[in-house]
């Protein structure tokens, strides 16, 4: 598949917001999403509980981590991943995680992250109406800046995405502006063959671990 479009973005340039314009593969899209997440819960239904007893098995707490993000249009949701973390631990970004050298994943942890296995559970985020397959990572109320950021660039105008374009470009070893600058980038060029671009680049990400902390 080609994926010569998923280029390096021009340094973002928060003083001058991109106008958002209404993509009619929106309407698509939101009804790609809610039949695939229909289609691939059934086999994964096994997945799901063997991880779910993993979980258990391994460390005191509940298997379904429940967490506040910010949504489309700026609108608060919960979350839905499997717990890679030790019950307790604060609610940080991974950035902050890294700057304050934590590490408080569980045994499971690091696998269900690097297999982004964990984030399974939003297939039902995806049923709500919540989340999309491919779109902006739904950041944290305490990211200000990445919220501000994409609020300017019109890169909250997409529902929040298991994957998105900044993941396969990079992830976590981007720069904040660079990432919410792939974010806008993707929103206003949505498209189906852009989605399946994207989706190739993830199974590659996924394999070699490329970004991912």
């Amino acid at each position: 598949m080609n994926t010569d479009q998923l280029t390096e973005p021009q340094q973002a340039h928060p003083d001058s917001p991109q106008p958002v314009i209404e993509n009619p593969y929106a309407s698509t899209k939101l009804a790609l999403d809610y039949l695939f997440a229909v289609f691939l819960l059934i086999p994964f239904l096994p997945i799901f509980s063997l991880v779910t007893l993993l979980i258990r098995l391994e460390s005191r707490g509940p298997a379904i981590y429940r967490q506040r993000r910010v949504g489309q249009w700026g609108r608060l949701f919960t979350i839905y991943k499997f717990r890679t973390m030790k019950t307790g631990t604060p609610t940080l970004s991974t950035e902050e995680m890294q700057r304050q050298q934590q590490k408080p994943f569980t045994r499971l942890g690091p696998l269900l992250r690097k297999t982004n296995l964990d984030e399974l559970p939003q297939l039902f985020n995806i049923l709500k109406g919540e989340m999309s397959f491919i779109g902006p990572r739904p950041a944290l109320p305490s990211q200000t800046d990445v919220n501000a950021l994409r609020a300017q660039l019109g890169a909250d105008a997409a529902r929040p995405g298991i994957t998105g374009l900044a993941q396969v470009m990079g992830r976590d070893d981007l720069a904040t502006p660079i990432k919410v600058k792939y974010d806008a980038d993707y929103c206003h060029s949505m498209s189906l063959k852009h989605d399946l671009q994207i989706l190739w680049r993830t199974i590659g990400a996924i394999l070699t671990g490329r970004g991912n902390k």
